[in-house]
């Protein structure tokens, strides 16, 4: 997952602005981390940026989640993919 300054940088190329408290606020306490990136609570949490600082604001606290999934998932696959390649190698598939 993207450490708080490559979310903020993609904001900014996306919007124009940073968006640094919502990144901040995601992943700026390790503690609470977890809790905050749960996907149950995106309507709840993304009412509270909207409320905040604004519709945009809210869809960058989605995109975010969004990243991180992907990086998450991402990260998943290829080691499933290189698993599998290793598995049927051994097996003398090609």
């Amino acid at each position: 997952m993207p450490p708080i300054e490559k979310h903020v940088e993609i904001s900014k190329a996306r919007t124009g602005k940073e968006y640094r408290e919502v990144h901040e606020w995601l992943d700026g306490d390790a503690d609470k981390k977890a809790q905050k990136h749960n996907i149950t609570k995106m309507y709840e949490y993304a009412k509270m940026f909207e409320d905040k600082w604004g519709k945009e604001a809210a869809e960058e606290y989605i995109q975010h989640i969004h990243d991180d999934l992907k990086g998450k998932f991402g990260h998943l696959q290829e080691d499933l993919e290189k698993a599998l390649k290793e598995t049927l190698q051994y097996f003398g598939v090609k």
